[in-house]
């Protein structure tokens, strides 16, 4: 039988809080939902730091100084401080010192997490365009209007530099996903004709500078999005865990890029406190648990149990919507994990397409959106 090769996730024979020593943590999404926790994870991430890993929380959002996410998260059961909160301000605020004289004049598209930032590096944060504007910044803000869009544009036609935080299309929020700052910049981008510089996630700068500010020596990033969170640890060379609790589903990790392939699946946070079994591909079929996807004569695969179909209790999916956390048994995660290898080795074509055979089989298609 020919020997098993690289899956493209990795298997951890112990909990990943005790492989690595930092977690890198997003937090839409992966810590919180709008202003609620993500249900269990104030108590997973307790556990985390009493098993000796560090948390570290990483976020895009531009809105909030690192003050107030740190108090944010301690009035959620999370004790935090600044220190351990890096935004995409901060980020965006290091590239525009690096290259402006101090005391340089930046125009502000967004709010006071920008404004704090660009201060702390002797920058000076200013809301009109004028001849001495050296820069302008934007920052994800739900309370940016024409006015500030219409500055941005004016200093952005004029050639300055332009530096987003992030493009981040969507944020989660409790009614569903909501216009996030990429759908604001695209709003400059449209009117200017202009790409903006990008600081945040996937831009490694964001990852680097927390792996500095953590002092990490093996971290892993956890994150919800494949296109900044997963690609951010990829392009710095950081361990990544996908979590289900935010954005991304099933049948968008099958058609990922390997760029934007993690290393670990997990329901949420808590898969920081597990071990993650390896998924092994022999020849044209891939194994996880008691899955199996087998390439299908003709084309396409089959997704099998080794039960022969018979269904262990799968609880219903939930709604990440509000703090709750989608209730994923572990059963479901193997089945994800060989279905993710399968459809990226292209087995039968891919496993986008991948039929059942069982019940068990014919269950988890469905809730996953492939049926």
């Amino acid at each position: 039988m020919p020997a098993p090769t690289h899956s493209g996730l990795l298997g951890s024979a112990v909990a990943l809080a005790e492989r690595y020593d930092v977690a890198l943590l997003d937090l839409d999404g992966v810590v919180y939902v709008g202003q609620a926790a993500v249900k269990g994870a104030p108590a997973a991430l307790a556990e985390v730091r009493q098993r000796g890993m560090r948390l570290a929380f990483v976020t895009n959002n531009a809105a909030r100084p690192p003050a107030v996410v740190a108090a944010h998260l301690t009035e959620l059961g999370i004790p935090a401080v600044a220190a351990e909160v890096t935004t995409s301000a901060q980020a965006a605020a290091h590239y525009l010192a690096e290259r402006l004289s101090p005391g340089a004049r930046v125009l502000v598209v967004g709010t006071v997490g920008l404004t704090e930032a660009l201060a702390e590096r002797g920058l000076v944060p200013v809301e009109r365009d004028d001849e001495t504007v050296a820069a302008v910044v934007q920052g994800f803000s739900p309370d940016l209007d024409w006015g500030q869009l219409a500055q941005g544009s004016l200093a952005i036609n004029r050639g300055v530099p332009w530096v987003a935080t992030n493009v981040d299309p969507t944020v989660p929020s409790p009614l569903g996903r909501l216009p996030g700052n990429g759908s604001l910049v695209a709003a400059l981008r449209h009117a200017t004709g202009v790409e903006p510089v990008v600081t945040g996630k996937p831009d490694p700068t964001m990852h680097q500078e927390s792996v500095e500010r953590s002092r990490a020596t093996s971290p892993i990033v956890v994150g919800d999005r494949l296109d900044t969170d997963i690609e951010g640890a990829n392009a710095v060379g950081c361990a990544s865990l996908l979590v289900f609790s935010g954005v991304t589903t099933v049948p968008d990790l099958l058609a990922a890029p390997p760029q934007l392939r993690p290393d670990y699946l997990a329901a949420d946070v808590g898969g920081l406190l597990t071990p993650h079994p390896a998924v092994e591909r022999v020849a044209d079929q891939v194994s996880c648990g008691r899955w199996t996807v087998r390439a299908a004569q003709g084309g396409g695969c089959v997704l099998t149990t080794a039960e022969g179909g018979q269904s262990l209790p799968t609880p219903a999916a939930g709604d990440a919507a509000g703090g709750e956390s989608v209730a994923w048994a572990d059963d479901d995660l193997d089945a994800a994990r060989a279905l993710c290898v399968a459809s990226w080795a292209g087995l039968g074509g891919g496993a986008a397409g991948c039929g059942s055979r069982g019940v068990a089989a014919e269950r988890v298609l469905a809730r996953f959106g492939l049926a």
